[in-house]
């Protein structure tokens, strides 16, 4: 089973608000998850991100992937280091 860390979307129509959760990568974006690590609301001034540090951290040691938001996220946080090489 492919696990992997996403956003799934909560809100209104043109309100939107996400929760970060670890879900199999087979299933669709809002159906049901494994773990709920986090929340993140794009509509606020700085964006508001709330996640579990222990919980995602313990994910990603078991395998779980993130996907390009969510380790962006991730980052933004401390929680992970950036895959970036300096020149």
């Amino acid at each position: 089973m492919a696990v992997k860390m996403r956003l799934t979307r909560m809100g209104d129509k043109k309100a939107p608000f996400y929760r970060v959760v670890v879900a199999d990568s087979r299933v669709a974006r809002d159906a049901k998850y494994i773990d709920l690590i986090g929340t993140y609301n794009p509509l606020t001034n700085p964006a508001e991100v709330k996640i579990d540090a222990e919980k995602a951290k313990t994910w990603i040691k078991n395998g779980a992937q993130p996907t390009d938001t969510v380790k962006a996220l991730l980052v933004k946080e401390g929680i992970v280091e950036s895959d970036k090489k300096s020149k």
